[in-house]
């Protein structure tokens, strides 16, 4: 082999080590950041990592929602009516928050089953339900068309209620 084919040949392996190490440490960097979804369901059956942060998603349960007076602290259950996860947030809480509503949590799932979440995402009315959590109450062998009907119904009966929402506290 002559000594210009012998160097071709190292940047030529070089290039592509380089390039190798740049997609593995690209890759690792990802894993750490992906959140992925579950649903109730799946966090109750131990399908979901502990202590790393994960997106939840279902609807909050009728009469669950409790908030403390003096901070902005409120906890609430999520629900896919089959399995229920209660939820810790700490701070002001979307608009359109409200018992009978669909949800999206971001947070981190404790060892003790509760999920401490550092987002609350309820951009929507009772007739929208987030795709993930029609996709798991499908899943789940659920119709999601059965829980926007229950879910419009709820917040008909709160509203004649006088049930305040989110924005009213």
């Amino acid at each position: 082999m002559t000594p210009k084919r012998k160097q071709k040949l190292f940047v030529i392996l070089g290039l592509v080590s380089l390039a190798a190490i740049a997609v593995g440490l690209t890759l690792y960097a990802l894993r750490a950041n992906i959140n992925l979804f579950f649903s109730p369901v799946q966090i109750a059956q131990g399908d979901a990592p502990m202590e790393r942060q994960i997106r939840a998603g279902g609807m909050v349960k009728e009469g669950s929602v409790s908030r403390d007076p003096e901070s902005l602290d409120v906890e609430f259950t999520v629900t896919d009516y089959v399995d229920d996860l209660e939820v810790y947030y700490s701070g002001i809480l979307p608009d359109l928050f409200r018992e009978g509503q669909g949800v999206v949590v971001v947070g981190e799932l404790q060892a003790d089953g509760r999920l401490y979440a550092d987002k609350v995402l309820a951009r929507h009315d009772e007739n929208y339900m987030p795709p993930e959590v029609a996709q798991a109450l499908e899943e789940a062998g659920y119709s999601p068309a059965d829980y926007q009907a229950k879910a419009a119904e709820v917040g008909k009966r709160l509203d004649e209620e006088g049930v305040p929402q989110a924005s009213e506290y």
